[in-house]
């Protein structure tokens, strides 16, 4: 018998090595190798196969196609029966596409699926694996959130042979893997939920929803850290992977694409979680703007940019005497390093020094604002609390701000600025790039340039 290979792959960057060592030489982790047996060919292969000297003669049977000639027909897509996840999705489910769903326990994945396979199963043929609860457990959860329970074929089932098998045999349009961590192939010799099982049971899952043109949305479990768990190679097989967040104190959730190939990445959709399971938030800019009615300072309302909308969030600065040596800078919702970064600008600047003073921030409703665009509204909500003055109810703030004191543009500025006027807001302070040549009525536009102009425009 021809000795089995194996080869040692990094589970933070999917880098191989034939050989194990303490520290990925890659990304610089350590102790983040783990084994994976590889397939051995058969003896004879290539020569069965009608290879020449090449070896790739038996491989040229298909024809080369021009780029041009090649069908751009739009592939139909299914809808999931909710609109934040069709948005997410770039439009629905695609036939033959393998999506990726994750998130911490409790968030609502496992409850977001079997609304959508419920559903789903009134028109079409789902089939419903489960690997984690048994099948009593996923009936009283549709139970008690009153779903439709007719015509969804379920399976309590972890070998992914027999999962084939019985999908060859019901021939489902979807195809619900709860979750990829708990499958596991007969020929490779680990547990579930190691490397070499997520990794192959995975690509086999995957080439199985390719062939037959079924969609396949699988579970992913997370990490401390919030990355999904697993090999990274398990996001380059699959086409799109999505990210369901939201702390257990809080009823709403987020779901974010980080890869799509049939869509916007970056997208986001709002869901909020009550008694009834996870019930779509259409207009999410209205929730995350429910402020109180007395005005305090360091609170300022800013326009993000997410996926293919302006989403309006509420941000929060406190700024207090330190104690310490070292004053605290912590940020909740926005990148640590670059308040830092801001805060020596506002100091070089603004003239205004924070070097003596902790510093929180916080972007209200749990939202993770990524771009640069919230650097403005930052630095105002910081100067509106230093001050002890608070700024006006109806104002917005946008635009990026550059170690030189300059204000930056960013993208869709014209889009922001019609958003913040359909929730009323009066007043906008942009980057003279992003200013419209009409504002919106009863919209007062004032473009800045500089830091300073903006802190004299308050």
């Amino acid at each position: 018998m021809a000795k089995a290979k194996s080869a040692f792959v990094c589970t933070e960057c999917g880098a191989e090595y034939r050989k194990w060592q303490g520290q990925c030489s890659s990304c610089l982790e350590w102790n983040t190798l783990s084994e994976v047996r590889l397939a051995t060919s058969r003896p004879g292969a290539a020569a069965s196969s009608g290879a020449g000297r090449s070896g790739y003669a038996g491989t040229l049977s298909k024809e080369v196609v021009d780029l041009g000639s090649v069908d751009l027909t739009e592939v139909p897509r299914l809808s999931s029966t909710f609109g934040e996840f069709d948005r997410v999705l770039g439009g629905g489910l695609v036939p033959g596409s393998a999506v990726l769903l994750g998130g911490h326990p409790g968030a609502g994945k496992s409850t977001l699926l079997l609304q959508t396979a419920c559903k789903l199963a009134q028109a079409r043929k789902v089939l419903y694996v489960t690997g984690e609860e048994s099948l009593s457990q996923v009936a009283m959860r549709a139970h008690r959130l009153q779903l439709p329970t007719q015509g969804l074929k379920m399976l309590a089932e972890t070998s992914v042979e027999t999962v084939l098998a019985v999908a060859e045999r019901e021939r489902p349009e979807i195809l619900i893997i709860d979750s990829i961590q708990t499958m596991h192939l007969e020929d490779i010799a680990s547990a579930p939920g190691g490397v070499a099982q997520v990794r192959e049971s995975a690509a086999v899952l995957t080439r199985f929803a390719k062939q037959s043109n079924t969609v396949l949305l699988l579970v992913g479990h997370v990490t401390k850290d919030g990355t999904l768990a697993g090999p990274k190679v398990l996001e380059h097989m699959i086409d799109a992977s999505l990210l369901l967040e939201g702390g257990a104190d809080s009823r709403f959730r987020t779901l974010r694409g980080q890869k799509n190939r049939f869509g916007a990445v970056n997208e986001l959709g709002v869901f909020a979680m009550l008694e009834h399971g996870l019930k779509e938030v259409k207009n999410p800019s209205a929730i995350f703007l429910s402020r109180s009615e007395e005005q305090s300072p360091g609170s300022l309302v800013m326009v993000v940019w997410e996926g293919t909308r302006p989403l309006l969030v509420e941000v929060q600065a406190l700024l207090d005497e330190s104690a310490l040596g070292n004053p605290r800078r912590v940020a909740v919702g926005l990148d640590q390093n670059r308040l830092a970064m801001l805060l020596a600008v506002l100091h070089r600047h603004g003239g205004l020094f924070t070097g003596d003073q902790d510093v929180f921030l916080n972007v209200v409703g749990g939202v993770k604002v990524l771009e640069t665009s919230a650097d403005l509204a930052v630095l105002l909500a910081v100067v509106s609390s230093l001050q002890n003055r608070p700024l006006p109810r109806e104002l917005v703030a946008f635009g990026e701000v550059g170690l030189s004191g300059e204000i930056r543009p960013v993208p869709s500025g014209q889009e922001r600025i019609v958003e913040a006027a359909k929730h009323g807001f009066t007043r906008a302070i942009v980057p003279r790039a992003n200013a419209p040549k009409r504002s919106p009525d009863g919209m007062e536009v004032v473009i800045v340039d500089k830091l300073t102009d903006a802190l004299e425009a308050l």
